[in-house]
């Protein structure tokens, strides 16, 4: 069993973070480029979202000895009893969200996931806060 690093999501959670900061300096500025700051965020929170399940799968399976299938079918729901996830809720919306966008591109949906990024940035720095208490 190798040490899990957090490294990677907080690289990413901050990157979702920048360009949401660059989505705002657009649409201040009235920037043609609002769109494509959208979409890029929303490709960063797709990256940002995927680290977060696989990193919490990883956990699951590693510290808590959850069988794969488990692990991948019910990591939001263990992660919450755990304690590693405050807002079941809100992670369940933010993985339809990411399917959402990996499945075609419209958009009021690149729009409506665009919206609950700053939901996710916030819930993603709390499992990063609860994370070293289940990875040490």
């Amino acid at each position: 069993m190798s040490e899990i690093s957090l490294e990677a999501l907080h690289l990413a959670v901050k990157a979702v973070e920048d360009a949401l900061d660059d989505y705002r300096y657009a649409t201040e500025h009235q920037s043609r480029l609002t769109l494509s700051v959208r979409d890029g965020a929303i490709q960063r929170f797709e990256v940002a979202m995927d680290l977060s399940r696989q990193l919490v799968i990883r956990v699951l399976k590693e510290k808590y000895d959850m069988d794969e299938a488990s692990a991948k079918k019910g990591w939001i729901r263990e992660a919450a009893k755990l304690g590693m996830l405050a807002d079941a809720e809100s992670w369940f919306g933010f993985l339809a969200a990411r399917d959402r966008t990996s499945h075609s591109y419209d958009s009021e949906i690149a729009q409506g996931v665009f919206a609950q990024i700053g939901d996710f940035v916030s819930n993603a720095r709390d499992l990063l806060q609860r994370l070293p208490a289940h990875v040490a």
